[in-house]
């Protein structure tokens, strides 16, 4: 994650006891369950809780109960409920959004990225004088642009048609979320293994459906086991990466094992960082801990090699560090925080971050719990 870490309000201590947590996260952990409902009581109950704004209310339910089936997600109340607060939050439900000011903000990107790999300027706007099948110029339709899916079908097309296209402008495509849920294209690509639909021309395309946005957002927020005290964290993990609110929370235990201040950016290895590459923050505040820890300095490389994953909070480097900060604290530590991340997007233009995200979902999530008489609590 390329992204700006900046300061953040620790999460209280908790303890909450088995049987609490448990009723806390039904709904919330991503492993298979049957449920007792027919696909339609699920499609029945979604129609009850998309908004009356929606288009097409009946098309939404059908694939976002599909994507639960495929899956094999439970469907319960809150996890449904997770899937609307998130496609409110990031497109109001339009399959397609419209981003005010898109082309200008295309074209400063493109200059940006092609500046970084020392491609000319006058060689980005030669290649944008020239026609493209539809007979308008291609800086025409860039400027015209008004969705992403348009946008991107104006890079895919250029790379395409372009002499030299994708050998220059490859990687020039500034459209990398897309769709209701606006997920991630490159992760969409790393999961499209058990996709369920015909894909109609790449994964690239599909994200920009509805069913397809739905599908591989859903997989995002849901499809891997989390054991949050709160959907809150899953939110932030949508935004951040997954498990970036547990590693947050490693974070702040080995800054308080350490006494090093660290951002608590959820990013556990430095994620530009090559093989050699000096170690990061984070690496090497734990590596002060090595003899404490009784672990030398590859095998902590290797545990924290293992931060994108559940089995990470099994790891001998987890419950160790754990023991030393809560040993210094005299009590016990939270396992998830809101990572202090500042958002960073050409789209963005005011100071946005990840717990503002997520607080903000978690809003609309409590209001639909609230719709069908469900405490959110």
């Amino acid at each position: 994650m390329k992204l700006i870490a900046i300061d953040s309000a620790f999460s209280s201590p908790w303890r909450v006891p088995a049987w609490l947590l448990a009723l806390l996260l039904v709904g919330c952990a991503s492993q298979p369950v049957q449920d007792a409902r027919s696909a339609a009581q699920v499609r029945s109950e979604l129609l009850r809780l998309i908004p009356a704004s929606a288009d097409d209310r009946a098309g939404w339910a059908t694939d976002i109960q599909a994507a639960f089936s495929t899956r094999q997600i439970a469907p319960s109340t809150a996890n449904l409920c997770a899937v609307l607060a998130v496609t409110e939050q990031e497109s109001g439900f339009k399959v397609d959004p419209v981003v005010p000011g898109l082309g200008r903000i295309a074209r400063q990107e493109i200059d940006r990225r092609a500046a970084a790999k020392h491609v000319p300027g006058f060689l980005v706007d030669a290649a944008l004088w020239l026609k493209s099948p539809d007979g308008r110029r291609y800086g025409e339709r860039l400027s015209a642009a008004r969705t992403e899916k348009q946008l991107s079908g104006i890079f895919q097309d250029f790379i395409a048609m372009v002499p030299l296209g994708r050998r220059l402008f490859g990687e020039l495509n500034p459209v990398h979320t897309a769709g209701p849920m606006q997920v991630s294209i490159a992760f969409a690509e790393a999961h499209a293994r058990d996709y369920p639909y015909p894909i109609k021309g790449s994964i690239r395309d599909e994200v920009f459906s509805r069913r397809g946005g739905l599908y591989f957002g859903i997989t995002h927020l849901l499809g891997y086991p989390a054991d949050y005290p709160a959907p809150l964290y899953r939110f932030a993990d949508f935004n951040a990466g997954w498990y970036a609110s547990r590693n947050a929370a490693f974070q702040h235990a080995v800054s308080v094992a350490s006494g090093i201040p660290l951002a608590l950016d959820g990013d556990l290895l430095s994620p530009d960082a090559g093989f050699g590459d000096r170690p990061g923050a984070t690496e090497l505040a734990v590596r002060t801990l090595s003899a404490r820890l009784d672990m030398s300095d590859s095998a902590i490389h290797r545990a924290l090699a293992q931060g994108e994953q559940d089995d990470f909070a099994d790891s001998k480097l987890y419950a160790r560090v754990y023991a030393l900060a809560e040993g210094i604290e005299h009590q016990p530590l939270p396992r998830a925080q809101l990572p202090g991340i500042t958002l960073k997007s050409p789209k963005i233009t005011r100071k946005l971050t990840t717990a503002w995200f997520a607080r903000r979902v978690d809003q609309r999530w409590q209001r639909c719990m609230r719709r069908v008489g469900k405490s959110p609590g």
